[in-house]
């Protein structure tokens, strides 16, 4: 009962983690939209993959990670400037877009998706502090023991909850835009704005939230 319990805590807690507006998750109805359900699926496992394996590193290597904390740093920058790059190209595509099938910047190439979703999450480290400060609080509560099967169990549960909430995004996101009759230029702009917002964002948590 007590693994059932752990499961369930992180796939509650993955799943709502997920279901914020992010430029990864509404890059997984981007996909589905202008590709296929298979093609967001596969940069979905991507993204899930990486995460799992981030907070792996939350759970049990934190000495490690504070020992490689430049090598953090210096992703965070490239995280800032990737989305904000991204960002502009995408406006810049959207202004110059004859075509109603042309795709924004990140998806304009022959890149496997699932590869694509786990550069994607890779340059993504705030994932890191996000399970830290979870897993803390579980583990500071006793909902979560120390243990290799409750670690095994919570990051299953993760897993499962991730994919959960990115199925939202990529079936539920894909009817909403359907419905809408929202036109791939739109989407390019809308994707353009979101992934500007995340390099900001980013940005502010490298210039003022580095040190706590």
């Amino acid at each position: 009962m007590e693994l059932i319990k752990v499961f369930f805590i992180g796939s509650l807690i993955s799943f709502l983690g997920q279901l914020p507006l992010g430029n990864m998750n509404l890059t997984a109805t981007q996909i589905s939209v202008q590709e296929s359900h298979k093609s967001a699926w596969k940069y979905g496992v991507g993204i899930v993959l990486v995460e799992l394996i981030y907070l792996r590193l939350a759970l049990t290597g934190m000495d490690w990670v504070v020992e490689h904390k430049q090598l953090f740093t210096i992703m965070g920058w490239i995280t800032v400037v990737m989305f904000i790059a991204l960002g502009v190209f995408a406006f810049v595509i959207a202004r110059k877009q004859t075509s109603a099938k042309k795709k924004g910047l990140l998806l304009n190439n022959k890149m496997n998706r699932f590869l694509l979703g786990v550069i994607v999450s890779g340059l993504n480290p705030a994932q890191i502090p996000f399970w830290f400060i979870w897993s803390t609080q579980l583990i500071d509560s006793r909902a979560l023991s120390p243990t290799t099967a409750q670690f095994n169990l919570f990051t299953a549960g993760a897993g499962l909850g991730s994919l959960a909430g990115l199925a939202v995004y990529i079936h539920g996101g894909k009817w909403i835009i359907a419905k809408m009759k929202t036109s791939n230029r739109k989407l390019n702009v809308f994707m353009g704005m979101v992934f500007i917002l995340a390099g900001l964002f980013q940005l502010y948590n490298m210039l003022f939230r580095k040190n706590k």
